[in-house]
């Protein structure tokens, strides 16, 4: 499927190669790469150093030169996967006539500033949302000046991380960024003074409105599991085989992994609780919470149902896997959330080792899950250990303004009830110009999905989240 692309040659920009794309929502675009400087505030570090940064575009709505550009700040990982999750955008393109930018994050997918040494020391160290963001402002400089659109409002998108830099492109390039929608976008927890045990609670209430008796059901496999992991090799063996597991559990911190691989799963179906079937970070079901909650009450027991509703994150709803190899499914890193797999998965573990402080761990008392903390002391080691760092929470209080931000302006921030996320969101209204706007029955983000006839009624926030973006466009 042809689309049309405007046939300039950047005088920054590579034209690595124009490929239309048709992705799984019939939206195309065109894959583009762009050449970024790899350190922005050190002239000497390590020069003129380029980087090929990824992007995608898409103009066949744009009234060029007049309409305006609608970027996604590209998060933690490939840009492609967050071009799919994030239809809301070309939904609405077409009613404003915009042209659709996504951007990729340094570090993740395509974007690798160093190719294979990316991820070594010294230059994992340029892995900073300050570069990143930077690169955000220099890309859509040169790109306004190449498209002769140097007159184009621009307004940013992003869900969860994305969302943040969403709002901090807003907070420190309001210059170039006219307004922002920041969707699940957590930033209080840059706050040291924030509460971190928030995100669990959450995860174990929404199972248990999914299901009355789902969060009891819930603690008690992990209770048996204790159990049985209590009398030796021959309950670790009944506990491998019973969670069809490719290689038995060895001792108890194989035990322990994988009490961390079934809160993963658990997590991510409460992030994911979409009312349709879903590609995003896994094969999911409608309603993957409700679907969880179902096959353990069904279960012949609770631990056999806890093991068939961890397989619904990662066997999927095709099912192909024959056995679980908990090692390379999930890996325990600075991020209790889950950090995935992969080479996304060592840039996220180390920005969770400096700038972002993700939530605390589990305690079995708030939460439905086992006891795995992961305390400030133990997060620091960790980091020094796997990084040769040390977090500086305060910094990123000081950078990004922690909790605030009432001198920023022309941003709304949309959360939804069932998503984890929001007990670090900005739930209320700062002043008139950065509103806050809930998205009842929503999961992470939903709201910038492509619309969907099983869509709950919250999704309403989207006309309010038009409506600011039609001010913000049109202001003087």
């Amino acid at each position: 499927m042809a689309t049309s692309y405007v046939s300039l040659v950047f005088c920054l920009c590579v034209y690595t190669f124009s490929v239309d794309i048709l992705n799984g929502q019939g939206v195309p675009y065109t894959e583009k790469y762009y050449t970024q400087t790899v350190d922005h505030f050190n002239y000497l570090s390590y020069g003129n150093k380029t980087f090929q940064q990824r992007y995608l575009i898409q103009d066949k709505w744009w009234k060029r030169g007049v309409g305006p550009i609608f970027f996604y700040t590209g998060n933690e990982g490939a840009i492609t996967d967050f071009w799919e999750a994030t239809g809301f955008v070309t939904d609405i393109a077409p009613q404003f006539e915009a042209l659709v930018v996504f951007a990729e994050h340094r570090f993740y997918g395509k974007s690798l500033p160093f190719g294979d040494d990316s991820f070594k020391s010294p230059e994992i160290g340029l892995l900073t949302m300050e570069q990143a963001m930077a690169d955000y402002a220099v890309f859509l400089t040169d790109l306004k000046k190449q498209l002769n659109a140097t007159n184009c409002r621009v307004i940013s998108f992003g869900g969860s991380y994305g969302g943040m830099l969403t709002a901090y492109m807003r907070f420190k390039y309001p210059n170039i960024i006219d307004g922002g929608i920041a969707a699940s976008a957590p930033i209080y927890m840059l706050d040291p003074s924030h509460p971190r045990d928030f995100f669990f609670p959450i995860v174990s209430n929404d199972f248990d409105q999914a299901m009355p008796g789902c969060q009891d059901n819930v603690k008690k496999a992990f209770s048996q599991l204790n159990n049985m992991a209590a009398q030796g090799q021959s309950g670790l063996s009944d506990i491998s085989r019973m969670f069809n597991l490719c290689k038995p559990l060895a001792d108890n911190m194989a035990f322990k992994h994988l009490l961390g691989w079934v809160r993963n799963a658990f997590t991510f179906m409460a992030m994911l609780d979409y009312p349709y079937k879903a590609s995003f970070e896994a094969q999911l079901p409608a309603n993957p919470v409700k679907a969880g909650c179902l096959t353990i009450s069904s279960a012949s027991d609770v631990v056999t149902g806890l093991a068939a509703a961890a397989g619904i994150f990662y066997n999927g709803t095709a099912g192909t896997l024959k056995c679980y190899d908990i090692d390379a499914e999930f890996i325990e890193c600075a991020d209790p959330t889950g950090c995935g797999t992969g080479n996304d998965a060592k840039a996220w573990d180390y920005q969770a080792c400096t700038e972002i402080k993700l939530p605390a761990g589990s305690n079995n008392v708030t939460d439905m899950f086992p006891v795995l903390p992961f305390t400030t002391d133990m997060r620091n080691q960790y980091c020094l250990k796997t990084w040769g760092v040390m977090p500086r929470d305060e910094w990123s209080s000081v950078q990004f303004f922690g909790q605030n931000i009432k001198s920023a302006s022309n941003l709304v921030f949309s959360n939804g009830n069932l998503d984890p996320w929001n007990g670090a969101g900005v739930t209320k209204d700062v002043s008139d110009t950065v509103r806050a706007v809930w998205v009842q029955g929503g999961a992470h983000h939903l709201d910038l999905r492509h619309w969907n006839q099983a869509d709950p009624i919250g999704v309403k926030a989207r006309e309010f989240e038009k409506s600011n973006i039609r001010q913000w466009i049109n202001a003087p």
